[in-house]
């Protein structure tokens, strides 16, 4: 390869990704440890021996298909820069969605929110920094996940937000009342086929499928989350493009009110909540 800026990018071969001039990029501004606006503003800047060696070794774990989020620790979600690993989902732009759903719902000033299944801590963090006099809990059952979000929390110098290590509302206080509980919980199913596809081919399994119709966290959800929530409370969920009838179903037939769904940027219903006043 040409060992500059300009020669490398010009010569990578990353066919297999829907975004290789990106991922180039990305993944050569990280070995510069430069912001991607150096490699338009240096394109004749030379990489050294080292450098080059970095940036192939990276190229060819991207070429198998392991995704940049992870080669690089980090990935932007709402206005946070994340780090991210294995242990957890990589934050995706659809799930902002079930943010800014959140942030549209009337509650308190000073509102408890529980993020259950809270992975890197995305959807807690964004909405404890979007709102300083909420109070809000993540929790995890994977040890490295609840690490992972406390170093984040740290980083971002979030002081409204703790992280509980407990599978779904095992670690939650009985006695505890929440206004809001939001959750992106596994919902793929089983024998899905995309589970062989793309990035999620290096996710934890753990955090994506659900039983045969990919619901069953979201029915155990639904059925529990009423002993946890205030009057009025709200859940809130992300799902499958292809699920939110039976979310707003099940939602329904438990008794939660005022059940409406929120849509993605491809315009697909992705979040449905409901409010609970029994």
């Amino acid at each position: 390869m040409n060992a500059t800026v300009a020669g490398v990018l010009a010569q990578v071969d990353l066919a297999g990704s829907p975004s290789p001039r990106l991922d180039a990029e990305l993944l050569l501004a990280h070995v510069l440890g430069k912001p991607r606006s150096f490699l338009r503003t240096w394109p004749e800047h030379v990489l050294t021996p080292d450098q080059m060696t970095a940036f192939q070794q990276m190229l060819a774990r991207r070429r198998t298909g392991e995704p940049v989020a992870y080669l690089l620790g980090r990935q932007g979600f709402w206005s946070l820069d994340l780090q991210v690993s294995s242990a957890t989902l990589i934050p995706r732009a659809d799930t902002e969605t079930l943010v800014e759903a959140a942030l549209s719902l009337p509650l308190p000033e000073r509102a408890r929110v529980l993020d259950l299944g809270t992975g890197t801590g995305a959807i807690a963090l964004a909405l404890a920094g979007e709102r300083p006099g909420w109070q809000v809990t993540g929790c995890d059952r994977v040890p490295e996940a609840v690490q992972l979000a406390r170093h984040n929390a740290e980083r971002i110098g979030a002081g409204n937000v703790e992280f509980l290590l407990g599978d779904w509302f095992a670690a939650v206080d009985p006695s505890a009342r929440f206004d809001l509980i939001v959750s992106n919980p596994p919902y793929i199913a089983e024998h899905d086929q995309h589970l062989t596809q793309g990035d999620v081919r290096f996710e934890p399994v753990s955090a994506l499928v659900s039983g045969a119709d990919g619901l069953d966290d979201i029915r155990l959800i639904v059925a529990r989350a009423p002993a946890y929530l205030a009057r009025p409370g709200w859940l809130m969920l992300e799902h499958g493009w292809d699920q939110p009838q039976a979310v707003a179903d099940l939602l329904s037939a438990r008794g939660f009110v005022d059940v409406q769904g929120h849509r993605d940027l491809g315009d697909h219903i992705r979040v449905t909540g409901g409010s609970w006043h029994a």
